[in-house]
């Protein structure tokens, strides 16, 4: 078991890498819908409502400004702390609600949200333009990969 959470809070900070207002609003989603638990940990502050509609509102709102052509690279600074940060926070809350050590969870997740920063923006300029894909397309598929990708690892909990 130590094996398979672990990997979930990589795999959760690969998905704040791909868009890093998602992640932490499924976990908060999660914890509503009982599939991880925090109470009593240093990341309760996840179950409560007014913290899922302010990460639910700042992921609609990244889904949206995603596809604005001046939005900067999620490889640079700004971008990339913030997919460390929110990458370290959920693999930390995956890592509570499985019972290990919120350390390695935050550890795990800040790696995951590097690495899905990286690789999906290779992935993304690759596939415009070397397959010659519209940016919007590629976009809205990063978008559903994002979503349903971090509610399949959250619901693994």
């Amino acid at each position: 078991m130590i094996f398979s959470v672990l990997l979930l809070c990589f795999l959760i900070g690969c998905v704040a890498g791909l868009r890093s207002m998602m992640a932490p609003a499924i976990i908060c989603a999660a914890a509503y819908l009982r599939w991880v638990h925090l109470e009593g940990t240093p990341v309760a502050f996840l179950t409560y409502p007014v913290t899922l509609w302010i990460f639910t509102f700042l992921a609609i709102s990244e889904l949206v400004v995603d596809k604005l052509p001046q939005t900067p690279a999620r490889t640079a600074p700004v971008g990339l702390v913030a997919r460390i940060l929110t990458g370290g926070l959920c693999g930390a809350a995956l890592a509570a609600s499985g019972e290990k050590t919120l350390i390695a969870g935050a550890l795990l997740g800040a790696i995951g949200g590097v690495v899905g920063a990286f690789a999906g923006y290779r992935i993304r300029h690759g596939l415009v333009t070397h397959m010659e894909l519209p940016d919007f397309v590629v976009a809205v598929i990063e978008d559903l990969l994002a979503i349903s990708g971090g509610l399949f690892i959250a619901s693994r909990m």
